[in-house]
């Protein structure tokens, strides 16, 4: 827990932090290049390419800071593919799309490197044209190996799931001109997860695809790994990717989000009020788990907070709660060491990933600035927003 905030402890002390009006996200330069290195070094010890998932990280103002350890962008559509193209343009970018649309496919095509496609049907209507434009064309499988436990919404490999082709759809669909087309195979089954989920989802790879891959230029492994994670079994990656360039003589591809910015944000928040409920003690917050960290009530988790245990182990216990109007609006019950009250500042971590990129205007809700959080301990204004923020989303521009 304290090496999440302790690039905030002296900021604190010092009482810089506290002029930020709240609520407002803070992305810590130094916490985003501790990250990278370590990507970098996954790089240069296995020859694979690394690229940022911009679906769980955006902020373009850091695209600067981290290009020159990682090897490009993914995206997941359109806008991403655009903005991967010019705030990293040195970097390769990469598009995976559920289904790709006729009024966007050809400016994609100005944007994109590597095309993958998630379906035969897609692969057919517009593999050939991507290929004809110079672009690496890939096709996304389903291993049908489900390695996660009470998270079906991410989880890619659930019964049902729409997302890649499973080697049933394969056989039957597969034609020998549209396999010419293929350069690579790209799967994505994780979700915040270790290197031995990886190492299952190859074996089931391997077993249901492994007459493919070696007629494959490149495989990508997707994303979900938690690379940078205190207990992360680096080494193991490394041997898996070592292993299968060598087995499959194929380029390794690899597109985390949360691994390159995991840890390196903040979400600042004050107690506007303290009700209670059947001897529960509730903190309304100026920020709302519903609008700011959606991902509190999708996934759920419960955020790490500073100087609080998200446990009954301190003697002072709060619900800590949003200000819309829904009910479910909780970010979750933590434990302090002293009461907490009207006007006091809590900071939240982990909030650089699926923040920023996901938060909305629901109840006409804020959205919050954004600062950078400088080495030197000084912070930097990338961008606030405001009522025309809420009203120009929603009809006429003014």
């Amino acid at each position: 827990m304290n090496d999440i905030f302790d690039g905030l402890t002296s900021v604190i002390n010092g009482g810089n932090i506290k002029a930020l009006k709240t609520p407002c996200y803070v992305i810590d330069e130094k916490k985003l290049v501790k990250n990278a290195v370590i990507l970098s070094s996954v790089i240069s010890h296995t020859g694979c390419k690394i690229l940022l998932a911009q679906k769980a990280f955006s902020n373009y103002d850091f695209y600067p800071l981290i290009s020159g350890f990682i090897s490009g962008t993914e995206a997941s559509g359109l806008y991403e593919a655009r903005l991967g193209k010019e705030e990293m343009p040195e970097g390769e970018v990469h598009v995976f799309c559920a289904a790709y649309r006729d009024d966007e496919f050809d400016e994609l095509l100005s944007y994109a490197d590597h095309i993958v496609f998630n379906s035969i049907n897609q692969l057919k209507k517009f593999g050939a044209v991507a290929k004809q434009h110079g672009k690496s064309v890939g096709l996304r499988i389903n291993p049908e190996c489900s390695t996660q436990e009470g998270h079906e919404i991410y989880d890619p490999c659930a019964v049902g799931s729409r997302l890649g082709v499973t080697r049933n759809v394969w056989d039957k669909e597969m034609t020998p001109d549209l396999f010419e087309l293929l350069d690579g195979i790209h799967f994505h089954t994780l979700c915040e997860q270790g290197s031995d989920a990886l190492e299952i989802t190859l074996k089931a790879v391997e077993e249901k695809f492994g007459d493919v891959l070696p007629k494959m230029k490149w495989i990508n492994m997707g994303g979900g790994h938690h690379i940078t994670k205190e207990d992360y079994d680096v080494e193991l990656l490394e041997r898996l990717i070592i292993s299968a360039k060598e087995k499959w003589g194929v380029e390794v591809y690899l597109e985390p989000g949360e691994a390159v910015a995991i840890n390196a944000g903040y979400l600042l928040t004050r107690v506007l009020d303290v009700v209670e409920n059947s001897d529960v003690k509730i903190a309304i917050l100026d920020s709302s788990a519903a609008c700011h960290m959606p991902d509190v009530i999708e996934m759920p988790y419960t955020p790490p907070l500073m100087n609080a245990c998200a446990d009954k182990t301190k003697a002072f216990r709060f619900r800590l709660a949003g200000p819309t109007c829904l009910s479910g609006d909780v970010i979750g019950d933590y434990s302090f060491d002293s009461e907490i009250a009207t006007g006091d500042l809590l900071v939240f971590g982990d909030m650089a990933i699926y923040t920023t990129c996901k938060n909305n205007t629901f109840n006409g809700m804020p959205l919050p600035d954004i600062y950078s959080l400088k080495p030197d301990g000084t912070f930097e204004k990338l961008t606030d927003f405001g009522y025309k923020d809420f009203k120009n989303r929603l009809g006429k521009p003014e």
